[in-house]
């Protein structure tokens, strides 16, 4: 039996409730889960292959239940590379999550804007993304039972469900800038040096996660969206250090507006 089926099994033995839909919940953003009718609550500790988040901000909790009636699993807590982890060790929970049965998967993530025309606590749909990190989930990890080798990555987040997010916004009277996500590895910020490069290169934001778990649940046929939350202007806008305690503070002013959003479009997905 592979690892993510035996991650898979332990989780459908905690929880009746079959997921259609995932989220996976970035720095500052974990109270997110208050969204959730919860009918299960798991340590990332107690699944297979999981791993206990060592990132301030990330409960390591998976929650199974139901978001506005719908069916869904909300993983608070991810892991990154620069805890010490390979591409397919972040990218692992995105192969559970399919092999659970869910179809659709949604990423939120604190960055930092690179668009000069972004504020902070702006919310940002990611359209496209820059792998700056150059690595791959695949590359170790292939296995012909969860998707083919050669993935295409040329709508790598879903153009209808993009559509359906931004049709949550104007319900909801929510600003959703739209852009290109770059992920560095981080845990250190990057360089005014590094941005100007990023912004060369087209990105609006930078962060250090998410690219390996979009990587991972496009090769095994997810559907994806993902929400970049600009909870600092990254580094040389403006003339003032970033520190990760800015990062968390902001997230937690924009939480309740995401939780407006999230509630409105999972019923539309």
């Amino acid at each position: 039996m592979s690892k993510v089926q035996t991650a898979a099994d332990f989780i459908l033995s905690k929880t009746a409730v079959r997921p259609e839909v995932a989220m996976v919940l970035g720095s500052g953003l974990g109270s997110l889960s208050d969204i959730m009718d919860i009918d299960a609550e798991i340590s990332y500790s107690d699944i297979p292959g999981f791993f206990k988040p060592t990132a301030y901000g990330h409960a390591g909790k998976l929650f199974v239940g139901h978001v506005s009636g719908r069916a869904c699993a909300i993983l608070s807590g991810r892991f990154h590379m620069y805890e010490g982890h390979t591409a397919a060790q972040a990218a692992f929970p995105a192969y559970v999550m399919a092999k659970i049965g869910v179809k659709k998967i949604i990423y939120t993530n604190a960055a930092g804007a690179v668009n000069t025309d972004f504020s902070v606590g702006d919310l940002m749909l990611i359209q496209d993304h820059i792998n700056l990190m150059g690595v791959s989930p695949i590359v170790n990890e292939y296995v012909d039972e969860l998707g083919v080798r050669f993935v295409d990555m040329s709508t790598a987040y879903t153009p209808a469900l993009l559509e359906k997010a931004q049709q949550a916004g104007r319900e909801m009277g929510i600003l959703l800038r739209k852009g290109v996500y770059g992920m560095f590895l981080g845990p250190q910020f990057e360089t005014p040096a590094e941005i100007r490069m990023a912004r060369l290169l087209g990105a609006d934001a930078v962060g250090m996660s998410t690219v390996p778990e979009v990587i991972g649940a496009r090769h095994c046929g997810l559907e994806i969206l993902g929400f970049s939350c600009m909870t600092n202007m990254a580094a040389g806008i403006l003339d003032q250090p970033i520190t990760h305690q800015e990062v968390l503070e902001t997230g937690k002013r924009v939480e309740d507006k995401m939780m407006k959003l999230l509630k409105t479009l999972v019923p539309l997905l």
